[in-house]
């Protein structure tokens, strides 16, 4: 008897080959480079009171857990990790770039892969579809760990500080290698997951070698696009990153209401500040009217001089407006209310703190690969100086340096 694989069977198996951030989809990473595998601990859940209870995506704007979960605001380039809904920490991100964004919706994360390998999508911007970079290895995109959450994306390292807080991947949630590695272990310690400190270094330091520890039960992941939130009594408005046109007065009632506040209670200064703020960040943003300059007759040079400075620090200011990423209003009316403020913020940038840098080993960096080729008649070994008549002279040369090939690293 033949046996037929199903249709969706064999669409399901061709996703897994061809993700896109990309996730290489574990089973056939395990195959390439047999991974070791930690069971997770019992853990304590006395403290689960929803045990049993389904997680679902929270409704409203600005919505705060009161499980443990991941929450990602994309035009924020913000991550925050919850533990029984309590923010533990908050993480400054890379975001997919405009033609390959990061979606929204609710995910699931369900273990740490220590050291993965990166298989290159079948995709235009793939310089090598199906090749497979090792674990380890200096071009691999991914960095030293990622966590899967669904389909082709991930939250991952190998990001440098300056891909921080803009457009840094195809779909995925971008951290430097610092970043990823304060992640994991904050994200093992809200779940009760058996990874200590030692043996996160231990995996580690064992470059080339896929080590993958599940958790002991699926953390949501919630991937939001708010860019009007309300915050810890601070109005804050985000530049609307991916054109969705979410920057409306009617999604800035929806925030004040979700905060129990009505907007129309706010006083007419502040209604205009809130509505000026969603309107510089909004995707076709209306000219405010600006009051002309009053022309006087017989002007001296000096009022002249007073005008144009006036001219000349309004469209520095519009300029500087039209750069912005984010715009923050203090309202008193919000005092107490809002989503919690970034704590414990990890930007990324060094620290110093061991609590970071687990992998306190240093490491050589590995040498890029020299490919060698005929020497060009130009670069031939020069013509013998003649020797001097003076024994004791020695003519010093600079070293030449090697000619290597840089080959770029995929994003």
């Amino acid at each position: 008897m033949k046996h037929h694989i199903p249709l969706t069977v064999a669409i399901i198996s061709l996703t897994f080959a061809f993700s896109s951030c990309t996730n290489d989809g574990q089973p056939t990473e395990a195959t390439n480079n047999p991974a070791a595998t930690i069971s997770p601990s019992p853990g304590n859940n006395k403290q689960d009171q929803t045990a049993n209870e389904e997680p679902v995506l929270l409704k409203g704007p600005n919505a705060i857990p009161k499980d443990t979960r991941i929450v990602v605001n994309i035009p924020a380039f913000r991550m925050d990790l919850f533990r029984d809904g309590t923010l533990l920490k908050s993480y400054r991100i890379g975001i997919g770039y405009q033609q390959f964004p990061l979606p929204t919706g609710f995910r699931k994360a369900e273990m740490i892969i220590f050291n993965p390998t990166w298989t290159q999508p079948n995709e235009s911007w793939a310089s090598n579809p199906g090749a497979v970079t090792p674990a380890g290895a200096s071009g691999n995109p991914l960095g030293p760990i990622k966590i899967p959450i669904g389909g082709a994306n991930l939250i991952h390292g190998g990001k440098v500080l300056s891909k921080i807080g803009t457009f840094a991947s195809h779909g995925c949630v971008g951290l430097t290698n610092d970043e990823v590695k304060d992640f994991a272990k904050v994200l093992a310690e809200a779940t009760n997951t058996d990874l200590k400190e030692d043996m996160m270094v231990s995996f580690l330091k064992k470059r080339t070698r896929t080590q993958v520890v599940k958790l002991p039960k699926p953390v949501p992941v919630e991937l939001r696009y708010e860019t009007i939130v309300i915050q810890d009594g601070q109005l804050h408005v985000y530049r609307d990153v991916y054109n969705k046109n979410t920057n409306t007065e009617e999604n800035l009632r929806a925030a004040f209401e979700a905060n129990g506040v009505s907007f129309d209670s706010l006083s007419e200064d502040a209604k205009t500040q809130a509505m000026d703020a969603v309107n510089a960040m909004s995707l076709h943003p209306k000219k405010q009217p600006t009051p002309k300059p009053t022309i006087v007759a017989n002007q001296n040079s000096e009022d002249k001089k007073a005008l144009a400075a006036e001219r000349k620090a309004e469209a520095e200011r519009q300029k500087k407006l039209r750069d912005q990423k984010e715009i923050v209003i203090d309202l008193p009316s919000l005092s107490g209310k809002g989503y919690p403020a970034p704590r414990d913020l990890n930007t990324g940038a060094p620290t110093g703190n061991a609590a970071i840098a687990l992998d306190t080993t240093q490491r050589p960096e590995t040498p890029p690969r020299t490919i060698p080729r005929p020497a060009a008649a130009s670069q031939r070994s020069p013509t013998p100086i003649p020797a001097s008549p003076t024994p004791a002279a020695t003519i010093q040369r600079s070293p030449t340096p090697p000619r290597t090939s840089p080959t770029p690293a995929p994003q």
